[in-house]
């Protein structure tokens, strides 16, 4: 029997701090398929959305190959329209909660720059910014909830793998590299 094709342009879907961007990497750099950072191409200089913001995301949804995190709600049907696979890190609120605080301190008290020259802002906003990015993950932890009944409907021309720990992540990544070098 012959081995299904592998997807080549793969969207990860999560809520803030589940992990889409380092799973979006890992996915681009097992399949050699180029990773796109789509905050990168939303976040102009001090956290201004870019204007050119839909244009990049319409190219890059032209493209032939691509990965890339599902986010922003004028980008997902443009993205949603081209690609064969959603990739759904749907992880238990407590763990996504404990990253998206870890990494958001780390990259305070790094100073780590990210796209365009912005950095997290003081930890002490997180009391008095309501879109501080803590807050927002926890606002917004629940806005996924039915994604697979809705991308039936939407899009069922894409293929859903709903990833509900970490454990099935290393599974599923391990599967995907055991396909590739089976090619």
């Amino acid at each position: 029997m012959p081995t299904p094709p592998l997807p080549r342009r793969i969207l990860v879907a999560g809520t803030s701090g589940a992990g889409k961007t380092t799973l979006a990497a890992r996915i681009g750099a097992t399949l050699g398929v180029p990773h796109t950072e789509t905050d990168a191409l939303h976040h102009g200089p001090h956290w201004t959305p870019r204007p050119e913001f839909l244009d990049d995301v319409r190219a890059l949804a032209a493209g032939e190959t691509w990965v890339c995190e599902w986010q922003y709600r004028r980008a997902r049907p443009i993205l949603l329209e081209r690609a064969e696979m959603l990739v759904w890190l749907d992880l238990p609120v407590g763990v996504v909660m404990n990253q998206v605080v870890r990494r958001t301190v780390d990259r305070r008290l790094r100073r780590t720059v990210l796209w365009n020259g912005n950095v997290e802002p003081p930890l002490r906003t997180f009391l008095t910014d309501r879109d501080h990015i803590v807050r927002w993950a926890w606002r917004t932890r629940r806005k996924l909830d039915g994604l697979d009944r809705h991308l039936a409907q939407e899009a069922p021309h894409v293929e859903v793998v709903r990833l509900r720990s970490r454990s099935q992540i290393r599974d599923w990544v391990a599967g995907l590299e055991r396909s590739v070098s089976a090619f």
